[in-house]
């Protein structure tokens, strides 16, 4: 192959394609930002650094990733669009240089009880196809062995109409792999009836339980007592065994009541539809408590917890089943596979191996296939979506990430690290937001924003290297290099938690004693058992209250004050000084403005392309009718007071003629959490992740109970930040409580009273508690990987 040699010696200018070498943003002017105008530099990492709150996932993911996704979404045609969600035009004069970005974020994965890692990475579609080919006994497609597909069988005669039309009889069938009891969940339900009414009284009596079936109502309660199925007045427990029957079990069945046709239907199935059909999570509160109360889940006695038919778990290759190959741990599957040798699916092998090898490389090697999706995570949920990116061979991408050390080991951080440099190494822009220095330490551009949080936020404070902002006295660069020092002296404990023969998950049989009445903090590496010590095997009835990471649910009419439970003293302090209802002052009840109801803003749906919000001319923005606003309260009306940051309203309630002390003590936990800067009435949709879990941190402050649990509190927390949680803690501990944390942070880890490090690794290699004591004789012992990076960040 011969090739042409260039004629002309001197180098050729260069080509105007290669000068779009920036991202340029100008005037963005999302949420709190100020006008802000920035250049990023493509095929580099850039870090996005700042204080909680100071405008970066606005910066970030609602302008720049944000206006890419638009931008792709408008070269499908009208009628694709019109599936696919409507993106807002970002809040910004300028955006130029963008490529195609690809979200990774700490959004869960679906809490649906069918998903599970294995199906939400494909890697369980791939496992299908592999025993559909290889599997003996052969059973059939890969459908067989799909725990989401029922078997289906019918016959019966179709008209073909071609020519002349001829009547045929046809038999279907479809093998599908789902179990039939426990319908593919795993699990199956037991109900206990005592929960759902008291049978010593009857129908008329109001012998339901259930919250919201009053005895009065038209579709629920009055359905059952007027059906002609069943004697109302007799008590449940004098039922005949017919009547018991059709109360319990009977098929929907049309009925007349009062002249109006309902369907009647057997409780319990009519109690699984309304309640178990659901996510949990989604629920109320005190729905969610009585369905808890209401009903026991126990692993399916017929596939033994595998949602898989005994024909799916009969087909075996070198002696294991599709549901073995699921349970087992990633890195031990992976092995699996790499010993399997058959050339006729050979490329098959070699995708799923590759996908199982991700899986490790990214440090979920202790996972499952068929752990459910819903139990990850955030962080773990954000590393499964990025296997599916590790093996891409696109360039020229821009990846966005948030925040994605959340839930790794200092150990664990160094692998990351390496995983992102790859993907920058491949020619793609990496935007990572983030607030560990080992991040920011490997980044080749940063970008600070602040000065503050909220409204004190959203400027650049600094643009450029990592060294530049060591020098540039903003306050990340002043925190960067901050080392927390050991405790000279630790606390006492004043009693022992007891931990017994734990076994959740991987630990191995653990006995430990939590002390009481100090600070102490569990870690260990990623999948090493931590959470199943804490979360699943502290006794119930110790008095804990524990504040996880999940998400906080709300809409965008939801905000600080309604979710903490402030709204209410303030309402009822408005209500009682001008003498009307308290739901006057509550933009989601009488007091709301009509022409908005309440929302603040008029939106105008434009179908497949972005719907317009405007703020609203007969309100001004500010929600409430005209008449609700004349009411004052110390001289404010109720939108003025939403208005307020919670700094301001902790005076304004704390003194003078508008004190409300039950306001103040809400406002005060708020403000010891690190959110005086928030306003009351800010929408919870445009709170940061690291404000929202400290917002569910304030709330639960208030419960009763002597031992708190605090699932990684550090999570989107600025370098700066951290002292003042560390404050807090110690706050907590000194009140009498017993504090306990999950964490990886190593100035958490040095400011405990006692630390226990699990360990040594993660799935089937940890599970086993490798020490207990003080954290100055961790770094003296150093025999762990956590004493050894602990011991390196306070320079022992």
């Amino acid at each position: 192959m011969s090739q042409a040699t260039p004629t002309d010696p001197q180098s050729p200018a260069p080509h105007a394609a290669d000068s779009h070498d920036l991202i340029r943003v100008h005037g963005a002017r999302e949420n709190n930002l100020k006008d802000v105008s920035i250049e990023i530099p493509k095929r580099r990492l850039t870090v996005f650094t700042g204080v909680s709150g100071s405008g970066k996932s606005s910066l970030v993911f609602n302008t720049i990733a944000a206006e890419s996704q638009r931008m792709i979404n408008e070269t499908y045609s009208t009628f694709v669009q019109g599936f696919m969600p409507t993106l807002a035009r970002p809040e910004v004069d300028v955006l130029d240089g963008l490529t195609t970005a690809i979200i990774v974020d700490q959004q869960r994965l679906g809490a649906d009880p069918r998903s599970t890692v294995g199906t939400a990475t494909d890697a369980n579609a791939m496992l299908r196809i592999l025993f559909s080919r290889l599997g003996q006994p052969h059973i059939g497609s890969p459908n067989a062995y799909s725990f989401n597909v029922p078997s289906v069988r019918a016959s019966g005669a179709i008209t073909v109409e071609r020519g002349a039309k001829k009547t045929q009889v046809q038999t279907f069938t479809r093998t599908g792999g789902m179990c039939t009891r426990c319908e593919g969940r795993g699990a199956v339900s037991d109900i206990d009836l005592t929960q759902l009414y008291d049978d010593s009284k009857a129908l008329a009596e109001g012998a339901f339980t259930i919250p919201g079936w009053k005895s009065d109502s038209f579709f629920t309660v009055r359905v059952y007592a007027e059906s002609g199925f069943l004697d109302p007045h007799k008590p449940i427990r004098d039922f005949t065994r017919k009547e018991m029957q059709d109360f319990l079990y009977r098929e929907p069945t049309k009925v007349k009541v009062e002249g109006v046709n309902l369907t009647y239907e057997g409780l319990i199935p009519k109690f699984q539809k309304s309640f178990l059909s659901k996510d949990r999570e989604a629920m109320q509160p005190h729905i969610r408590e009585f369905v808890d109360r209401a009903v026991t889940f126990t692993a399916c006695p017929e596939c033994g917890g595998t949602r898989l038919s005994e024909a799916a778990r009969s087909s075996r290759i070198k002696g294991v089943n599709i549901a073995e190959a699921c349970a087992m741990q990633i890195s031990d599957l992976a092995e699996w596979v790499r010993g399997l040798d058959e050339p006729s699916v050979a490329p098959l092998l070699a995708t799923l191996l590759r996908t199982l090898e991700s899986f490790v490389e990214i440090g979920l090697g202790y996972l499952s296939l068929e752990r459910p999706s819903g139990t990850l995570s955030g962080g773990e949920a954000q590393r499964v979506k990025m296997i599916r990116h590790l093996g891409s061979s696109l360039t020229d991408t821009t990846y966005v990430f948030d925040e994605p050390t959340i839930g790794l080991h200092p150990h664990d951080i160094q692998r990351m690290n390496t995983l992102l440099r790859r993907l920058r190494d491949k020619g793609n822009t990496v935007l990572v937001v983030e607030h560990k220095p080992e991040m920011i330490a490997i980044a080749d551009h940063v970008v600070d924003l602040g000065p503050g949080a909220g409204t004190a936020g959203g400027s650049v404070c600094f643009e450029g290297t990592v060294e530049g902002l060591r020098a540039s006295g903003t306050v990340t660069g002043r925190h960067l290099d901050d080392r927390a020092a050991l405790k000279k002296a630790v606390r006492t404990p004043t009693g022992r938690l007891e931990i017994r023969g734990a076994t959740a998950n991987n630990l191995c049989d653990v006995d430990v004693d939590v002390p009481l009445g100090v600070l102490t903090v569990v870690t260990g590496v990623a999948g090493s058992g931590k959470s199943s010590l804490v979360h699943g095997s502290i006794p119930a009835g110790a008095g804990v209250v524990s504040i996880d990471q999940g998400g906080i649910r709300g809409s965008r009419r939801s905000n600080p004050a309604t979710y903490t439970g402030l709204l209410e003293p303030i309402r009822k302090a408005f209500a009682k000084a001008n003498g009307v209802k308290p739901a006057l002052f509550s933009a989601n009840s009488e007091g709301a403005c009509p022409t908005c109801n309440g929302a603040g803003v008029i939106y105008t749906d434009l179908a497949m392309m972005a719907g317009v919000s405007a703020p609203c001319e007969e309100c001004d923005g500010k929600r409430f009718q005209a008449s609700v606003l004349e009411h004052r309260f110390g001289g404010r009306d109720i939108s003025e007071v939403l208005a307020m940051p919670v700094s301001e309203a902790a005076e304004f309630f704390g003194a003078g003629e508008a004190r409300t002390p039950a306001a103040h003590a809400i406002l005060g936990r708020l403000a010891d959490v690190g959110l005086g800067y928030l306003s009351l009435g800010q929408p919870l949709t445009t709170l940061s992740g690291g404000e929202r879990q400290r917002l569910k941190l304030a709330t639960r402050m208030a419960d009763k109970g002597g031992v708190y649990v605090l699932d990684e509190p550090t999570t989107g927390l600025h370098l700066a930040d951290v002292e003042q949680l560390l404050g807090l803690l110690d706050r907590l501990v000194d009140s009498g409580k017993s504090v306990i944390v999950i964490e990886h942070h190593q100035a958490v880890m040095a400011h405990a009273d006692w630390i226990i490090d699990l360990g040594p690794g993660a799935g089937h290699d940890g599970g086993r508690v490798v020490f207990e004591g003080t954290p100055a004789d961790l770094v003296a012992a150093r025999s762990t990987l956590t004493g050894e990076h602990l011991a390196g960040y306070v320079g022992a």
